[in-house]
């Protein structure tokens, strides 16, 4: 077992029985739960929604060759500068290239989970620039040192008193104060920064093909503002967000604000297609967009799990999760968290390290049913598991136990020749860590069910 994993079972143990992280969690998703049952009711045909939004998710993704070139061109006509980054690494080189070019020295972010992904505030820090979070919840969980717990809610699991504590602590705010109060604060803290920043930094929530357009959706106007008073803005988007027209947006909005937070749609929706032009008032002098591969491709090319560069970030699988309402976020150790993140992960950072992933889950399938581009997500698990076992990436000691497990499967005589008392012992030795330290074992039965069948028919007979 790697340490990743050893790592994922020893915090997934804590947090299954901290229950007040249960309790926050609990009460955080049930009322997403009920925001989203009346979003998701406005629909006329939200089946049909979902089976569109899937099939030209599939045509882009088949055909990712055509349209990113033809996004490039079009984003190019317009001003702006497209770089492409096959991993971290060289998405945190370029974009530090940039503002070396400009000797900036600050930045202000919008909610980015591509900017998570790539490490871009630790990197920044190091290099002596100051990158600060707009988004209240991941300013939040930055004052914290902490990652986002959630793909869209970065500080799901903190309680309105956790952060009231907070900020009295870092800003001698009252320590009752109300959400309002100190949605208050974090609005003066940050307007001075924004007014400041060298450059503007944000993710990007669709591409757009035909009009070479970057599409950002939020509700707290931070990203308009990150967008608009530095000089410089910088989109760092994965290579799956493109979507072939501007004229698709009214199916993907909807379905990504009804998904993700149960609203008709965000509150801001903004298009960006290039720098300032000529007679505007408003934006950068500057715009650049990364393209981000980061492995990518090598979900890419897979064919039966490539569907999983359908996903639109709305975060409906986590909270769906029995898994991930229990084990939290953080667990999880990777950007990506909860279903979506099971199946796409061992493929960006590899199987070695984050199979088990694929392994922390029920198979319940409530993650494929809430998907709105209709990934079939529980069969993406399955199919990981099967590649972990076809590449030997699991122990060694594991699969000589399966081996064993399908001879003796395979032949009754051989499963009846050991007893109850010989089965129960093995379990007992060998399996009890396994199965977890708040479980009994299971007891085996003296005999087999077909030798207790036998018996009762000879019984009858005689």
């Amino acid at each position: 077992m790697t340490k990743v994993a050893a790592d994922f079972l020893e915090q997934a143990d804590e947090k299954a029985f901290d229950l007040a992280h249960r309790k926050t969690i609990s009460f955080n998703i049930g009322r997403y739960d009920a925001a989203v049952a009346r979003g998701l009711a406005k629909f006329e045909n939200l089946e049909g929604s979902k089976r569109k939004a899937h099939v030209i998710k599939w045509k882009v993704i088949e055909n990712l060759d055509k349209f990113l070139p033809e996004f490039e061109a079009n984003f190019l006509k317009r001003g702006g500068k497209v770089i492409w980054a096959n991993d971290a690494a060289e998405a945190q080189k370029e974009i530090l290239a940039i503002m070396q070019r400009a000797q900036a020295k600050t930045v202000i972010k919008s909610k980015s989970m591509t900017t998570e992904e790539i490490h871009l505030n630790e990197f920044l820090e190091k290099h002596g620039i100051e990158s600060l979070e707009s988004d209240l919840g991941e300013y939040i969980v930055q004052l914290l040192g902490q990652k986002p717990y959630h793909i869209v809610t970065p500080a799901m699991h903190l309680s309105k008193e956790e952060i009231a504590k907070l900020f009295h602590e870092k800003f001698q705010t009252p320590i009752d104060a109300t959400p309002e109060q100190l949605t208050q604060k974090a609005r003066e803290l940050l307007r001075e920064k924004y007014l400041r920043a060298d450059v503007g930094i944000t993710g990007g929530n669709f591409l757009i093909a035909d009009t070479g357009s970057v599409a950002l959706t939020e509700n707290e106007g931070n990203a308009r503002l990150c967008t608009t008073f530095p000089k410089i803005h910088i989109a760092i988007v994965g290579i799956e967000k493109i979507i072939p027209s501007i004229a698709d947006l009214d199916l993907y909005w909807p379905l990504l604000a009804s998904h993700g937070t149960g609203q008709n749609l965000t509150v801001y929706n903004t298009l960006l297609s290039g720098p300032r032009g000529p007679h505007e008032s408003d934006g950068p002098e500057e715009m650049y967009v990364v393209l981000l591969d980061n492995g990518r491709t090598n979900l890419l090319a897979q064919k039966e799990q490539r569907q999983a560069l359908n996903c639109i970030r709305c975060g409906a699988c986590l909270n769906a999760c029995p898994v991930y309402k229990n084990i939290g976020g953080h667990t999880y150790n990777t950007t990506y968290s909860g279903p979506i993140g099971s199946i796409i992960t061992p493929h960006f950072k590899g199987m070695k390290e984050f199979k088990h992933l694929s392994y922390a889950s029920s198979l319940c399938g409530k993650c494929s049913e809430v998907c709105p581009v209709k990934i079939d997500i529980h069969q993406m698990l399955l199919l990981n598991r099967r590649d972990a076992a076809a590449e030997h990436q699991n122990p060694k000691a594991e699969e000589i136990g399966w081996k064993l497990w399908k001879k003796g499967m395979l032949k009754r005589s051989w499963m009846d020749a050991v007893g109850g008392k010989f089965k129960n012992f093995l379990l007992q030795k060998f399996f009890k860590k396994a199965w977890g330290k708040y479980r009994e074992m299971p007891q085996v039965a003296p005999k087999s069910f077909a030798k207790q069948w036998e018996e009762q028919k000879k019984t009858k007979l005689e």
